[in-house]
C-alpha cells in the first residue's frame, strides 16, 4: 500500500517530458516572432495610432448611422469636418503663431544668458568674495549652463529617438492620410473585423473577448477626446492670461505651445512652462512670479477639474500607471509613445477590470457566503 501510494504521488515522467518539450518549443517559436515584431514595430506604431483613431471618431459614427447614414460616409463626413477644422485653424491663427514662434526662439538664449548674468552677481553678493572664487563657486553648486545643455541634449536624443522610430510612418503628409485611411477603415468596418479577430480564440473566450470591445474602444477613445478638450482649453486660458501679464506680443505662441504640451499628461504642462519663464524674465520679478503663478493655476485647474471631469471618467486607470505609460512609452517610442500608450494601457484596464478582477470578486463572495452558509448549517445541527 507505501508503495502505490509513494507511486501515485511521483510525477510522470512521460507527462513532464512533454510538458518540457512544448515549453521549449513555445518558446523556439517566440524569439523569430518577436524579431518579427520588432522589424514590423513601424507597422505596429501606425495600428496602435490608427486604432486610437478609429475609437476617437466611432460615437460620431455611430450616432449618425442611428439615422440611417452610410457608416463610410459618416467617417468621411468625419474626417472632412476635422481637417477643415485645422484648416480654418490654421488661416485664422497660424501666421501669427509661426511668427511668435520665431520671437521665442531668439529670445530664449538672451533670457539664458541673462538669468546666468543674475545668478553669478546674486552669488557675488551673497559671498563678498573674488569674482574667481564666486564663479568657481557657482560653477561648482549651480552649473547652470551645463544643466541647459543638459536639458537641450536630453530633449534632442527625445527628438531623434521619436524620429528614429516612426520615420517612413509619420515622417510626412502621406504617413498620416495612411493612418488616416486605416482608421476610418477599422470604424467603417468595425464589426466585422471585431468578429474575425476574435474567432481565433478558443470558446468561451472569442465571446468575452467580443464583448469587451466596445468598453475597451470607449476608453481608448474618451482619453484621446479628452486630452484634446483640456489641451484647448488650457491653450486658450493660457493665452489670455499671459496677455493680462504684459506678454500679449507672445501669448498666442506660447498658448500654443501650452497646448500641445498638454497633450503629454504629467509632463506636458512643465515643457509647455519652461519657455514662459524664460522670456518673462527679462519683464522683471514681478512678472516672472505671476506667470510662474498662471502656469500653477492652470495645472491645477487641469489636475483637480479638467482632467476629472473629462479624462479621468474615461481612463479609469490610477494616476501612478498614467505616468508609468507616460514614461515607458516616451522611452520606448518618444513623443508619439507618450500620446499613444496611456490610451491603451485604458483600454487594457478593462480587460484586467470584467475578465479577472470582477469574476475573481465574485467568486471571493461565493465562497465567503458558502462558508458563512456551512458555519450556520452547522451550528443549528449541533444544536
Amino acid at each position: 500500500m507505501a508503495e502505490q501510494s509513494w507511486a501515485k504521488s511521483q510525477p510522470d515522467s512521460s507527462q513532464r517530458l512533454t510538458i518540457s518539450i512544448s515549453s521549449v518549443v513555445l518558446l523556439i517559436a517566440a524569439v523569430p516572432m518577436l524579431v518579427l515584431l520588432w522589424q514590423l514595430k513601424s507597422l505596429l506604431l501606425l495600428v496602435m495610432i490608427s486604432v486610437v483613431l478609429a475609437c476617437s471618431i466611432a460615437p460620431v459614427v455611430d450616432w449618425a448611422e442611428q439615422y440611417r447614414v452610410p457608416r463610410w460616409l459618416s467617417v468621411i463626413l468625419v474626417y472632412l469636418t476635422l481637417i477643415g477644422g485645422l484648416v480654418l485653424l490654421g488661416v485664422l491663427i497660424g501666421p501669427t503663431v509661426f511668427e511668435q514662434l520665431e520671437r521665442i526662439i531668439r529670445r530664449v538664449p538672451v533670457a539664458l544668458r541673462g538669468l546666468l548674468n543674475e545668478a553669478d552677481a546674486w552669488v557675488t553678493a551673497f559671498t563678498d568674495t573674488s569674482s574667481f572664487t564666486t564663479n568657481e563657486l557657482f560653477t561648482q553648486l549651480i552649473d547652470v549652463q551645463s544643466l541647459v545643455s543638459w536639458s537641450i541634449k536630453s530633449s534632442q536624443q527625445l527628438l531623434v529617438r521619436s524620429y528614429g522610430v516612426t520615420a517612413g510612418i509619420l515622417g510626412g503628409v502621406l504617413s498620416l492620410v495612411l493612418a488616416l485611411f486605416v482608421s476610418g477603415y477599422m470604424v467603417a468596418d468595425s464589426r466585422t473585423l471585431t468578429k474575425n479577430l476574435t474567432r481565433l480564440l478558443p470558446t468561451p473566450w472569442d465571446e468575452k473577448l467580443l464583448d469587451q470591445m466596445p468598453p475597451m474602444g470607449q476608453r481608448i477613445g474618451g482619453y484621446l477626446r479628452g486630452r484634446f478638450v483640456v489641451s484647448f482649453v488650457l491653450s486658450l486660458a493660457t493665452s489670455v492670461g499671459l496677455s493680462l501679464l504684459g506678454l500679449k506680443d507672445l501669448a498666442v505662441g506660447l498658448g500654443a505651445i501650452a497646448g500641445v504640451t498638454n497633450l503629454i499628461p504629467f509632463l506636458g504642462p512643465i515643457l509647455g512652462a519652461i519657455p514662459a519663464l524664460l522670456v518673462a524674465i527679462p519683464q522683471g520679478g514681478w512678472t516672472f512670479l505671476w506667470v510662474l503663478l498662471l502656469y500653477v493655476v492652470a495645472q491645477n485647474l487641469e489636475t483637480y477639474i479638467l482632467d476629472p471631469l473629462l479624462v479621468g471618467s474615461s481612463v479609469g486607470v490610477h494616476p501612478l500607471y498614467q505616468l508609468l505609460a507616460v514614461l515607458g512609452g516616451a522611452q520606448v517610442l518618444g513623443i508619439i509613445g507618450a500620446l499613444i500608450v496611456p490610451p491603451w494601457i485604458a483600454g487594457g484596464a478593462v480587460l484586467l477590470e470584467n475578465l479577472y478582477l470582477r469574476p475573481k470578486l465574485a467568486t471571493e463572495r461565493q465562497l465567503r457566503r458558502s462558508s458563512i452558509l456551512t458555519e450556520l448549517t452547522t451550528f443549528k445541527t449541533d444544536r
